[in-house]
């Protein structure tokens, strides 16, 4: 991972892309901008500033794409130029924390509560600014995640579900603005011990949960959960009946599952995936992207990932 800066950040270069990575993966993520021509990049604490025109990233959380650098010699001042090109603003900073403090003390309030699910992503616009000197402002009015600084809270559920994994599910279908709901079907893909199953079941929704393992008990005696103790790999989309949705949290190689999705996308089966692409050890940087190349599908870094994406998609007028 790369250091943290302790001083000011001075890129030599007119920043005209800036990345912000989730912490701990500041490395995949300049791996990534690597690959995709970025060029040079300069650290501010987790946000990479490039001198390149702003490329598609997978692994940021976050991607300011219209970087704007202003002189501000002021705290007053500062928080004029933001408020003289619009209201909200979210702060990333890495240094300065006393100043950068009362600049957003001078701004507009943006205070964003936990997220009660299910709920639509906020639609309010906002923008992003940072502080790469006492004197130096960096901002971009637009960016790429409707979040402060890409984070997402939930109100959390800490007595049904079986594992943590069920905030994946939530934040992954609080951004597409869309979650099962009771009528739909869904299938859930190496469902043991259940979470992704609970989400579906809990909104009403029946799931066909496929494992080889047992789900929690709680989770397989719900009246809308049914269980087939089976090999989800060995499933055969053609003898499953249409379903809304398709759920895979599996543990497996990007590159089997990369197969496993084409395989359902080109049976017709499911009008909607969203699967995570877990990864071990190196990251599959080729696969990552033959992901985010299927016609119709997208793939983020889900602030509740850890060393791993989500891949979604859905059938044209689903």
């Amino acid at each position: 991972m790369n250091a943290q800066p302790e001083a000011n950040t001075q890129p030599a270069w007119p920043v005209r892309s800036a990345y912000l990575a989730a912490p701990g993966f500041e490395d995949v993520l300049e791996q990534e901008l690597t690959r995709k021509g970025a060029g040079e990049l300069c650290w501010h604490g987790r946000l990479a500033l490039s001198a390149a025109p702003p490329v598609a990233s997978l692994w940021a959380i976050d991607i300011w794409d219209a970087p704007e650098h202003h002189a501000v010699p002021s705290i007053k001042g500062a928080a004029r130029i933001m408020r003289g090109l619009q209201r909200n603003w979210a702060g990333y900073t890495p240094i300065l924390h006393r100043r950068s403090a009362l600049i957003t003390d001078a701004l507009p309030p943006v205070r964003p509560k936990p997220v009660s699910f299910p709920s639509s992503p906020p639609d309010a616009h906002l923008g992003g600014w940072t502080l790469l000197a006492p004197d130096r402002l960096l901002l971009s009015p637009t960016k790429s995640s409707p979040f402060i600084n890409g984070e997402v809270a939930f109100v959390e559920n800490r007595t049904d579900p079986p594992s943590r994994a069920y905030l994946k599910l939530w934040e992954a279908l609080f951004r597409l603005g869309r979650w099962p709901v009771a009528g739909e079907t869904c299938i859930d893909l190496g469902a043991c011990p259940g979470g992704w199953t609970w989400v579906a079941a809990s909104q009403g929704a029946h799931v066909t949960a496929i494992d080889r393992a047992p789900l929690d008990e709680r989770i397989a005696a719900l009246p809308n959960v049914t269980c087939r103790y089976e090999s989800a790999f060995g499933l055969d989309p053609a003898s499953c009946e249409p379903v809304d949705w398709l759920f895979s949290d599996i543990i497996a190689y990007p590159a089997r599952l990369l197969t496993l999705a084409q395989r359902w996308i080109a049976s017709g089966r499911a009008a909607r995936v969203v699967m995570t692409i877990k990864f071990q050890g190196e990251t599959d940087h080729d696969t990552a992207e033959a992901f985010a190349a299927i016609p119709g599908g997208r793939v983020l870094h889900l602030w509740h990932n850890k060393h791993e994406l989500t891949f979604f998609w859905q059938r044209d007028g689903a």
